[in-house]
C-alpha cells in the first residue's frame, strides 16, 4: 500500500488543477466605426429578422419556413451537432475513473475405467475487477475536453450558416423563377405584336405599297421571337427545380405550382445595415471560426501536456475459487494497486513537433477568423453599393420603355398611313423589346441585391426559434 506520504502530495497536486498551455482570449480586428453608404448605427440582433418579407409574396414565404424544416443541408449540419456532442463525452471521458468486470467459470470432468469406474470433476470459477485513473495533473484531458466543447459551438454554428445560406438561395432561385416568367411574358406579347405587324405587311404586299423584303424582314423577327422562348422556359425550369431541390423535393415537384405566375419580387422597404462590428455578433461562419480558433488553442494545451510526465493510478482484484470432486475446495484472492509513471525522455522531437503543429494550426485559425471579418465587411459594403445604384437603374429603364413604346405606338400609326418604313416599325420593336428584357433583368438584380445584403450582416437564420442566441457551453477550469 502506497505510504500517506507519497499519496497526499499526488492528490494535492490533482486537485490544484494544473493546465499547461495557452488560455483563449476573444480575437480583436480594428474595423471602421461605420459603412461608406450607410449611417452609424447598430442594427442589434438580426438573426430573426423575416427579411424575405419584404417581398410580400406568401408563396415564397411558404417556401422559406418549409426549407427551414427539411433542407437536406440543414439537417446535415443538425446531425454534425450530434457528433461534436459526442466527441464533448468522448474527449472528457479519459479523465474519469475507468472500472472493467469479468468473470468465468469452468467445469471439467475425466471419465476412466480400469477395474473400478471413476468420474472426476473438477470447477474453477473466478472474476476480476480491474480500475484505473489517469491523473491528469496537467491538463492533457481538460484541454481535450476544451477543445471539444469549442467545436460543438462551431458545429451549432456551422448549422446557423446552413440556415443563411438555404435563406440566399432559395429567395435567389424564386427570383430567378419570376425573373423567367416575366421574360417569357415580354417575349410572347412582343411575337403577338410583331404577327400583328407581319399580317398588316402581308396586306400591304397585296395592295403593292409593300416589298417582299419587307415581309421577309417581319417574318425573321417573329421566328427570332420564337427561337428565344424555348431558352426562356429552360431557365424558369432550372430554376423551379433547384426550389424543389432545396425544399428536399423531386426536382419537377413545384413546377405545375410554379406555372401559376406572379410578379417579379420587389422589396418594399430597406434594410438597415448596422455598423461593421455588428457582423462578428450576427454572421454565424464568424462565429464559427472564432470557435474554431479556441479550439485550435486548446489542441496547444493537449499537445503541451503530453510533454509532462503521466500517472495512472491502477488496481484489480482476482477471487478465485477451485472446487474438485473427492477432495478439499480451495479458494483465493489476489489483489494490486499502485501507481504508473509515464515520462517521455527521448522521442526524436515528435511531441515538441506536435506542440508547433498546434501553434502553427491555432495561427492559422486566427488568420482565417479575420479574413472571415474581412470578406463580411466587403459582401455588405458591396451590396450597399449594388441596392443603392441598381435601384436607380429601375427607374431609368422604366422611362426608357414608357418612351420606346410610344415611339412603336407613333411608328405603327405611320406605317399604316403610308407615312414611314417598315423599317422604322421594327426598329421600335426591337427597342421596345430590349428595353422590357433590360427592366426585367434589373428588377430581378434589385431584389438580388436586396437578398444579399440581408444574407450579408446576417439576418433571419434563426427565424421562427424561441431562442435567438446561439447555444455556447461555458468551459469551467
Amino acid at each position: 500500500m502506497l505510504s500517506i506520504r507519497i499519496v497526499a502530495p499526488l492528490t494535492l497536486l490533482l486537485l490544484s488543477g494544473c493546465v499547461v498551455g495557452p488560455d483563449h482570449t476573444a480575437p480583436e480586428i480594428a474595423l471602421p466605426g461605420k459603412f461608406a453608404e450607410a449611417k452609424a448605427a447598430s442594427n442589434g440582433d438580426v438573426s430573426q429578422v423575416a427579411w424575405w418579407k419584404a417581398f410580400n409574396d406568401s408563396r415564397l414565404n411558404g417556401y422559406v419556413q418549409q426549407g427551414l424544416n427539411q433542407n437536406l443541408d440543414i439537417l446535415q449540419a443538425l446531425e454534425r451537432i450530434n457528433a461534436a456532442q459526442a466527441n464533448v463525452t468522448i474527449a472528457g471521458a479519459g479523465s474519469l475513473p475507468s472500472l472493467d468486470l469479468s468473470a468465468s467459470s469452468t467445469t471439467t470432468g475425466v471419465h476412466t475405467k480400469a477395474g473400478t469406474t471413476s468420474f472426476d470433476r473438477t470447477t474453477v470459477s473466478g472474476g476480476s475487477a480491474d480500475a484505473s485513473w489517469f491523473l491528469d495533473l496537467f491538463g492533457l484531458y481538460r484541454r481535450s475536453k476544451e477543445s471539444a466543447l469549442a467545436s460543438l459551438d462551431a458545429s451549432y454554428a456551422a448549422a446557423d450558416v446552413a440556415r443563411l445560406t438555404y435563406l440566399s438561395q432559395v429567395a435567389a432561385a424564386y427570383i430567378d423563377v419570376r425573373y423567367y416568367q416575366e421574360r417569357i411574358a415580354i417575349a410572347r406579347q412582343n411575337l403577338g405584336s410583331r404577327r400583328e405587324t407581319l399580317d398588316l405587311t402581308k396586306l400591304q404586299l397585296e395592295a403593292g405599297a409593300a416589298s417582299r423584303l419587307d415581309v421577309v424582314q417581319s417574318e425573321g423577327l417573329v421566328n427570332s421571337t420564337l427561337a428565344e422562348i424555348p431558352g426562356l422556359e429552360t431557365q424558369f425550369r432550372t430554376a423551379a427545380h433547384r426550389i424543389a431541390t432545396l425544399l428536399g423535393q423531386p426536382a419537377s415537384s413545384l413546377v405545375p405550382e410554379l406555372q401559376r405566375g406572379a410578379r417579379q419580387p420587389v422589396p418594399r422597404f430597406n434594410t438597415k445595415a448596422g455598423i461593421p462590428a455588428d457582423l462578428i455578433r450576427n454572421r454565424p461562419d464568424i462565429r464559427a471560426a472564432e470557435r474554431q480558433l479556441a479550439s485550435a488553442v486548446a489542441e496547444i494545451g493537449v499537445a503541451e501536456a503530453q510533454l509532462y510526465p503521466a500517472i495512472t493510478l491502477g488496481g484489480s482484484i482476482s477471487p478465485r475459487y477451485n472446487a474438485i470432486a473427492g477432495a478439499l475446495d480451495t479458494r483465493s484472492l489476489t489483489w494490486s494497486f499502485g501507481p504508473q509513471l509515464s515520462l517521455p525522455i527521448f522521442d526524436g522531437g515528435r511531441l515538441k513537433g506536435n506542440v508547433k503543429l498546434a501553434e502553427s494550426t491555432a495561427r492559422e485559425a486566427y488568420l482565417n477568423w479575420k479574413q472571415s471579418v474581412l470578406d463580411a465587411v466587403e459582401e455588405v459594403e458591396n451590396a450597399l453599393a449594388a441596392v443603392a445604384r441598381d435601384r436607380r437603374t429601375v427607374d431609368a429603364l422604366q422611362a426608357t420603355v414608357k418612351s420606346y413604346q410610344e415611339a412603336l405606338q407613333l411608328a405603327t400609326a405611320s406605317y399604316r398611313d403610308g407615312a414611314s418604313s417598315l423599317l422604322d416599325v421594327l426598329d421600335a420593336q426591337r427597342q421596345v423589346s430590349t428595353a422590357q428584357a433590360n427592366l426585367a433583368q434589373a428588377v430581378q438584380q434589385v431584389a438580388q441585391d436586396y437578398v444579399a445584403l440581408n444574407v450579408a450582416i446576417g439576418g433571419g437564420y434563426a427565424f421562427g426559434a424561441a431562442d435567438t442566441k446561439v447555444a455556447s457551453v461555458v468551459v469551467t477550469k
